[in-house]
């Protein structure tokens, strides 16, 4: 009953979000399209994931660097190859810069020659959400930090064995807590 209850809810929270992102269409030229789709993903984590760190974007700017705030909350992209982690071989956790939520492991790390750091898999099932993304006239698939809604980057299907995944992330969005 519970697992019924769970996914009732989940498809629920799903259907609100459409009907919400429906209603706004028309007001997108209005609002600006990365205001009403941080929104959007704001409403989608608040009413899917109880365990979410909502803070207004005042409070953002606060905490983050300018080029956090772009790439975090406004869906940006730092330049390909400039990223702190993209050829980093440590070993640990690489975390949320926003929350500090762990992310994806240096396990599952791996050179992919795109100038951003690449993974096969997160850290587990709760670590990040993945929504459609049909921004800058392509359809993706991004992701965001399941804790805080951040934007960490796209995932694609041409990535290793074996899942066949590229989490391709940006540094900025990223921090990384070392093995000890």
């Amino acid at each position: 009953m519970k697992k019924i209850n769970v996914v009732a809810g989940l498809f629920l929270s799903l259907w609100l979000v459409s009907a919400c992102a429906q209603k706004d269409a028309g007001t997108t030229a209005a609002t600006g399209d990365s205001a009403l789709s941080a929104a959007r993903t704001r409403a989608l984590n608040r009413t899917t994931f109880g365990d979410t760190l909502v803070k207004t974007d005042a409070e953002w700017k606060k905490i983050l660097t300018s080029e956090q705030y772009y790439v975090l909350r406004e869906k940006g992209t730092e330049r390909a190859g400039s990223g702190q982690y993209n050829k980093h071989k440590e070993k640990g956790t690489y975390t949320c810069a926003a929350c500090g939520h762990p992310l994806f492991s240096s396990q599952t790390k791996f050179e992919s020659g795109t100038g951003w750091p690449s993974f096969w898999q997160p850290l587990n099932s709760t670590a990040v959400q993945e929504v459609p993304d049909d921004s800058d006239g392509m359809l993706r698939t991004e992701v965001l930090c399941i804790k805080c809604g951040g934007h960490l980057g796209h995932v694609f299907d041409d990535g290793p064995k074996p899942t066949g995944l590229r989490y391709c992330l940006n540094s900025v969005a990223l921090n990384f807590v070392k093995n000890q």
